[in-house]
């Protein structure tokens, strides 16, 4: 496999993310269309980084996140949860990972495992945070063997058809 894993400049490459993560996530046009959108306002946000993962040149996966700020809107849905088990201080001092995906075809061969630890390593954050549809999936299986833990569960999203969990870890990312 010819795996490059490096800088994605996102806001250029928004269309050949948001393809990859429509298969890996199951999105309709629709929500592609409102997923742009976000993804390029966050990709204006002091901090915000973006790596890509290619196989003979085409991408097939991608990961991104920021700094983590209270005022987000992410942050003001999951904050009362974190409170509710006293855990809500992960909202400070944290890099949340935004998103991760990888195109089925190119799962389990350690694409989103390189994706996660390479954007993490170098942060100024102590911590990372990020949210997972909350079932057991193999990327909740690959977030805990990365030293996540659930902070909270069954956390609601407006429009969201299935509870999430909101995780977190510290940094350095723990590797095999």
């Amino acid at each position: 496999m010819d795996l490059v894993i490096g800088p994605l400049d996102l806001s250029a490459h928004v269309d050949e993310a948001l393809a990859v993560q429509a298969i890996a996530f199951g999105l309709s046009p629709d929500e592609v269309a409102v997923r742009r959108q976000i993804v390029l306002r966050h990709m204006t946000h002091p901090g915000a980084r973006a790596l890509g993962a290619s196989v003979g040149g085409a991408l097939v996966g991608f990961v991104y996140g920021m700094p983590n700020d209270r005022a987000h809107w992410w942050s003001t849905v999951v904050e009362p949860y974190l409170r509710a088990r006293h855990c809500d201080d992960w909202l400070d001092d944290s890099f949340v990972i935004t998103e991760l995906h990888v195109h089925p075809r190119h799962q389990n061969r350690g694409i989103g495992r390189s994706l996660i630890t390479t954007i993490t390593d170098g942060v100024a954050e102590p911590r990372s945070i990020l949210s997972a549809i909350d079932t057991d999936s193999p990327a909740r299986g690959l977030y805990h063997s990365l030293g996540y833990v659930d902070l909270a569960r069954q956390v609601l999203f407006p429009s969201a058809p299935k509870p999430y969990a909101v995780m977190g870890a510290p940094l350095p990312l723990r590797r095999r």
